[in-house]
């Protein structure tokens, strides 16, 4: 910030470092990244995002290449963010227990769209759309062998998706209407429950085709 003497600056840096737990900012500040351990660098980078003391965070998989133990380190430090700082943060994560362990709501992304949005208790308790339903299924599970289910199929081509539903070329429940129109959004039960899926369509004729396939 040019408006800020570097005394200045130094010393917003110094307070950042201390709020993401670093102990010794002065050796930090004159640290090299390899310097650093995988966690300490992934603090300085929420570190830095915090020293503008934004409303909001983005945290793009924060644990990616960390082991366990560091991992719920960094997670917990975004939590005491949130409760302390009154910070809201969007968690962009592809792993499933950070999704559970840290989020309030969830939103379900596929190929590039929005397929559903729920609290995460109740998405995880009662997944509706089909590829949410795939990732559940898809987690290990230490029951019953610790077998998963993998989705069959590809994702498609992000230039050329398919026409429709983006997600109807691997769906077990695809019907003709997903191979021709994108599903609007459907709400399941209440308003904080949101499905782009046409199995959450009250039409007939979808109804209809759904009692015969046996779908739900």
């Amino acid at each position: 910030n040019h408006r800020l003497s570097r005394g200045a600056i130094e010393q917003r840096a110094r307070i950042a470092l201390r709020e993401v737990a670093l102990a010794d900012p002065d050796r930090l500040l004159n640290s090299y990244p390899l310097q650093l351990s995988g966690g300490m660098r992934q603090r300085v980078c929420i570190g830095m995002a915090l020293s503008t003391d934004p409303e909001l965070l983005i945290a793009d998989e924060p644990g990616t290449a960390l082991d366990v133990t560091i991992q719920d380190q960094v997670l917990r430090l975004l939590q005491r963010l949130v409760e302390e700082k009154h910070k809201s943060v969007v968690m962009i994560t592809h792993t499933l227990g950070i999704v559970r362990q840290t989020t309030d709501r969830v939103y379900v992304m596929y190929a590039g769209n929005m397929v559903e949005v729920a609290p995460t208790k109740r998405l995880f308790a009662k997944p509706a759309h089909p590829y949410t339903q795939g990732l559940m299924a898809a987690v290990p599970r230490l029951s019953g062998g610790g077998i998963s289910e993998g989705i069959p199929g590809r994702i498609p081509s992000y230039m050329h998706p398919p026409v429709g539903c983006r997600f109807h070329t691997r769906c077990p429940h695809a019907m003709p209407i997903c191979q021709r129109q994108k599903p609007p959004v459907f709400t399941v039960d209440d308003e904080t429950h949101q499905v782009a899926c046409f199995l959450y369509d009250a039409a007939d004729k979808v109804q209809a085709y759904k009692q015969e396939q046996g779908a739900l």
